[in-house]
């Protein structure tokens, strides 16, 4: 097959899952990658993606092995190569799937990194040390990442319309490929955002750039108008180190991971964990179990008689 037909192939198959699946960009650029990399391995086989064999997949795998890379960048390979041949096999494009037997790597799933509640109280009390309004947005911030397990993109992209009315006590949040959820929104969380309602428009630029921020509840000067990531995760470092916390351990993401590991650890059920993070898929949310066990046997091992007993020794 013509090269520029192959190329018109993979550009079909990615908008394929960015308007049905809502891939993100990132995913999307990420497969286009992966992509190409097998078809330069192709090239010198003399052959194109639509005429490969299975084969020609366990010689790919076997070059992934030999190049050093890693599990995680060898299963999203493999994940991006399937979903294609699955796709042209749909289209009719080919009338088998070469990846069928291509056994993904085997991988140990690490648990994510947590926080006690003892750190967020630490955090919350080092945001009250900063001036004015900034104390208020990152009390708002935190209350809000690790009240309502928000992702930071969502956190600090909220347009204003997603505030709730003061009897709702939900919160509508957009996430991945454009799907919305409804959050929880607890007291702390509901206080903390009322206060920085009452100061928000201190925060807001002056000039061209003010119509395009007024749109955020976290608004700034840059070009996307609102407060960002890079930002966010600056703040955490600083409070981190204020509250005597390492910064290497702290970030959005962390806050995130606390907050569902903490609702676990209460006894909430999965499918609320799950719906309440926007996971699509339930196997995701289960490592919080995990999570919520280890942590459980070191309490044990470090807090129960029979446990001191034995270090201490007979």
């Amino acid at each position: 097959m013509d090269p520029t037909e192959v190329n018109n192939l993979v550009e079909a198959f990615l908008e394929m899952i960015g308007v049905e699946r809502g891939a993100a960009r990132n995913t999307l650029d990420a497969y286009r990658r992966d992509l190409a990399d097998f078809s330069d391995f192709l090239i010198e086989r003399q052959i194109d993606a639509l005429s490969a064999t299975h084969e020609d997949i366990e010689a790919f795998a076997q070059d992934l092995s030999v190049r050093g890379l890693s599990s995680t960048t060898i299963a999203r390979r493999r994940a991006a190569l399937r979903q294609f041949f699955q796709f042209a096999v749909n289209e009719g494009w080919r009338a088998d799937d070469p990846t069928r037997r291509w056994d993904g790597p085997k991988r140990g799933r690490s648990l994510p990194k947590t926080a006690e509640i003892a750190d967020i109280d630490a955090l919350l009390a080092a945001a009250t040390t900063l001036k004015g309004w900034k104390a208020v947005r990152a009390s708002c911030l935190i209350e809000l990442v690790y009240g309502c397990g928000l992702r930071v993109s969502e956190l600090v992209g909220l347009p204003m319309r997603a505030v709730p009315k003061p009897d709702i006590a939900a919160m509508r949040v957009k996430g991945k490929g454009g799907k919305e959820r409804l959050v929880p929104l607890g007291s702390h969380a509901r206080r903390a955002l009322d206060a920085w309602l009452a100061v928000r428009a201190h925060s807001l630029p002056e000039g061209s750039l003010r119509a395009e921020a007024e749109k955020f509840l976290f608004p700034a000067k840059g070009k996307a108008g609102h407060f960002g990531r890079r930002e966010f995760a600056r703040l955490l470092d600083e409070l981190a180190i204020k509250a005597g916390l390492d910064p290497k351990k702290m970030s959005p993401h962390v806050l995130r991971h606390a907050f569902a590991t903490h609702l676990v650890e209460g006894g909430a059920d999965l499918r609320s964990v799950q719906v309440m993070l926007g996971h699509a898929d339930i196997s995701t949310t289960q490592i919080y179990t995990h999570v919520a066990d280890a942590r459980l046997t070191e309490l044990v091992t470090r807090n129960h008689p029979l446990a001191l007993r034995t270090k201490k020794g007979p």
